[in-house]
């Protein structure tokens, strides 16, 4: 049954084979590359460099979820090597936000905080909704359980874009913006780091059961 795998017990993941799973994903593509163009717009008018971090997640998102639709059906391991590709995306994702953040320390301007919170609050309405379309595919394998890492990351990253917002509009400072354009890296970071690890594990298990 879709959804089950990981269930009871078992240790077989849902690998995506479904067409409810698919008809989500899809949902979620068109969600993400549709905030992808309203962040990109929005955050260079907001010089916000929160709001273009968050803007590359989505559009990150958009692409690796394809990638996702792509491998579903495939031999498990081009699923498992789909996800590690999109575990390497992540990192580079991560560090190019480092990099910008601290490129940004001594020549951004002060973010304009309506505007960042505005556009952070219906990034959030968006971002939650493809969580919940996909809560209940979240324990897959790698490549199903991806598609989920970065649809929370997205989630929890416009939460605190939204408190960015908060504390510029209170401080009228572009600290805030900064510190969490750097926390949603770590984040990126972290999910990836967990994304290669499940995917390595995959591709590792048949060599295991070979000896």
């Amino acid at each position: 049954m879709a959804g089950c795998g990981g269930c009871c017990g078992s240790d077989v993941k849902f690998d995506g084979l479904s067409p409810d799973y698919k008809r989500r994903l899809w949902a979620v593509i068109v969600l993400n590359a549709g905030m992808f163009v309203i962040e990109t717009a929005g955050g260079h008018l907001a010089e916000s460099n929160a709001l273009q971090a968050d803007a590359l997640d989505f559009l990150g998102d958009a692409l690796t979820y394809g990638i996702t639709l792509a491998a579903i059906g495939a031999a498990a391991a081009t699923r498992a090597k789909a996800a590690l590709f999109k575990g390497f995306t992540l990192s580079l994702m991560g560090l190019w936000v480092f990099g910008s953040t601290a490129y940004h320390v001594l020549i951004l301007n002060v973010p304009r905080a309506e505007l960042m919170g505005a556009i952070g609050f219906l990034a959030l309405a968006a971002n939650v909704s493809s969580v919940l379309l996909l809560m209940r595919y979240k324990d897959g394998d790698a490549n199903v359980r991806s598609v989920w890492l970065c649809s929370r990351n997205d989630a929890i990253g416009n939460v605190a874009v939204m408190a960015a917002a908060g504390a510029v509009w209170l401080t009228a400072s572009k600290w805030p913006d900064l510190i969490v354009a750097a926390l949603m890296a770590g984040l990126f970071l972290s999910s990836a780091f967990q994304i290669l690890r499940q995917s390595v594990a995959e591709l590792r298990r048949p060599l295991v059961a070979a000896e």
